[in-house]
């Protein structure tokens, strides 16, 4: 694997692979979100627990938008790390008949974010350092 990366490091550059997975970032974190309060929404009009469920979704990945916008490696790597969360999150969704829909969608999102938050980071450093 180590020596794909590399193959496409040499290929592409640098520059134009950060670029890209940047793109893709934040297309599957702006998806991720939507799905997230989609299902809060859900979970609100079905319980009387007000905007919690809601809350509760959506903020572990809130705290994570001043490292996408800084553009910083390292809180790309960590935003990898919890978009895992979002993907067991979506795994037991997919068990109940009536948010298969919504379970699948937030894997594949989620998926999304965690590769590209991985690759972003790995390139962006090695671009950062020289």
């Amino acid at each position: 694997m180590r020596a794909a990366l590399e193959r496409l490091e040499q290929r592409h550059g640098l520059t134009q692979l950060a670029q890209r997975t940047r793109t893709v970032v934040l297309v599957s974190y702006v998806a991720l979100a939507t799905l997230l309060v989609v299902g809060g929404l859900q979970l609100q009009a079905n319980s009387e627990s007000g905007m919690l469920p809601l809350l509760v979704r959506v903020l572990p990945l809130v705290l994570f938008l001043p490292a996408i916008l800084t553009r910083r490696p390292r809180g790309h790597a960590w935003l990898a790390f919890v978009s895992l969360l979002y993907f067991m999150q979506g795994v037991m969704l997919m068990t109940l008949p009536s948010a298969a829909w919504l379970g699948m969608l937030e894997v594949v999102a989620s998926l999304a974010l965690f590769v590209s938050s991985m690759l972003y980071a790995r390139w962006r450093s090695r671009q950062l350092r020289g």
